[in-house]
């Protein structure tokens, strides 16, 4: 199984909510996120709840599982990611935007695989690592549409995929944790990543090297 596929899942349809139990909600799965990716899929719930700063019954009246809770947190992290995509497009030159998005995906490929991991190791609700409602297929999409922007701006080679770039990032961060010394901050996924988007730009038009050439020579010459 691909490693964004295990990445993200599905989660519940959400009906509309009061302002204070939206708060609630959102409280709760901002807790959730940050303990389950620091303490693995089976972290305390009473802490989730404490950090988030309601009851127990209220996280479980939202929250009816740790599976469902689960399903949120993967599903809002997705939702997040593709978020930024958007954020890129709209405010960056195409190749930049795609660029700079692929570090986000770096970054969530990297927060996302200590729980991934947590739910494999454990073996409890590991089969929500199977499920999918469309979060991989939104990521992908997300990808493909900067790429495309990218392409047609001239800032990538041709024949470059989204499902190849997504899959070179995953790997990015999968082979930086095996191989992270003491002290490692990320710089060696970020530098993993350098080399996969000099790959991936297109190289300076040699027409427009000479044209700079000629341009120098001339601005010598007077």
């Amino acid at each position: 199984m691909a490693i964004l596929e295990v990445m993200v899942v599905g989660s519940r349809a959400r009906g509309p909510m009061r302002a204070d139990a939206r708060r609630n909600y959102e409280r709760i799965v901002a807790a959730a996120e940050e303990i389950f990716t620091a303490h693995g899929a089976d972290a305390s719930l009473e802490e989730i709840a404490r950090r988030a700063g309601v009851g127990s019954a209220t996280l479980h009246r939202h929250f009816p599982s740790r599976r469902s809770l689960l399903e949120v947190v993967f599903r809002d992290r997705a939702e997040a990611l593709c978020a930024r995509a958007r954020e890129h497009a709209s405010h960056g030159e195409p190749g930049t935007a795609l660029f700079a998005w692929l570090r986000d995906f770096t970054t969530y490929a990297a927060a996302s695989r200590g729980l991934v991991g947590s739910l494999l190791r454990d073996g409890r609700d590991a089969d929500l690592l199977d499920e999918s409602d469309g979060c991989a297929a939104m990521i992908t999409a997300a990808a493909g549409e900067l790429l495309g922007r990218a392409r047609r701006a001239g800032a990538v080679r041709d024949g470059v995929r989204a499902e190849d770039l997504l899959a070179l990032v995953s790997a990015i961060s999968l082979t930086s944790h095996e191989g992270a010394g003491e002290g490692d901050d990320g710089t060696r996924a970020g530098r993993l990543l350098d080399l996969v988007i000099e790959g991936v730009r297109t190289p300076r038009a040699p027409a427009v090297a000479a044209s700079a050439s000629a341009s120098a020579s001339a601005s010598a010459a007077s």
